[in-house]
């Protein structure tokens, strides 16, 4: 017993089998959470349909999420970035074709991309935020978080454009974010490719002349 009673302090004891299989109930209560959203509505799922669709007990969903805005945020927040690092979207590897960019119509075709994969996986979460919103203040208030984290990527996608030249808009900057606003919404994505059946090659081509069109010296 030496080496309890050394006066050494003791390591925590962490397990990592442990903290794997937390990280697999979180995940599987973020799917399960995202696929009942989205085919249910917020309002219609509770937590305890989420933890029987991913086979846990209701209070473990309680325990790790706190609340069913939490864990609605977190489907977002999963849902835009693809995974759970806390890692903020503008350092991600995919968005470094709008940082490695040449110029300013590259800038653009580079955010282009970066909304078509964002609307891949996110326009049918974001249009259940929507829809809801009406109707809960809680999920009214994730909304326009999303609003805002939106306008956010606008101006620094703006900023970056900005770098390479003059803007059509001139010195009228919020113009310009108001625009790119407006396109980098997935409301975009779920109308021309989830609706209307567009590729999304199809659909990242059109984005980015439009953006070019909207943002662009002619």
């Amino acid at each position: 017993m030496g080496d309890v009673k050394d006066g050494k302090p003791t390591r925590p004891y962490r397990s990592r089998v442990r903290e794997e299989s937390a990280r697999r109930t979180r995940q599987a209560v973020v799917a399960a959470a995202a696929e009942l959203f989205v085919a249910r509505g917020y309002a219609a799922t509770s937590l305890a349909d989420v933890a029987a669709a991913a086979g846990v007990a209701r209070p473990t969903v309680f325990a790790v999420f706190g609340s069913k805005a939490a864990l609605l945020r977190q489907v977002l927040d999963q849902a835009l970035a693809g995974d759970d690092e806390p890692v903020p979207v503008a350092q991600r590897p995919w968005f470094r074709p709008v940082w490695d960019a040449r110029g300013q119509g590259e800038v653009l075709d580079g955010y282009a991309g970066v909304c078509t994969l964002i609307g891949g996986r996110a326009a049918r979460a974001f249009e259940t935020v929507r829809r809801a919103a009406d109707e809960t203040p809680e999920v009214a208030e994730v909304w326009e978080t999303l609003l805002r984290n939106r306008r956010a990527g606008a101006r620094m996608v703006v900023e970056q454009v900005r770098t390479f030249g003059p803007l059509r808009q001139g010195a009228d900057v919020e113009r310009a974010v108001d625009e790119l606003w407006f396109y980098n919404d997935p409301a975009h994505y779920a109308a021309l490719v989830l609706h209307c059946g567009w590729p999304e090659d199809s659909f990242r081509r059109w984005l980015a002349a439009r953006m070019r069109d909207v943002l662009l010296p002619a």
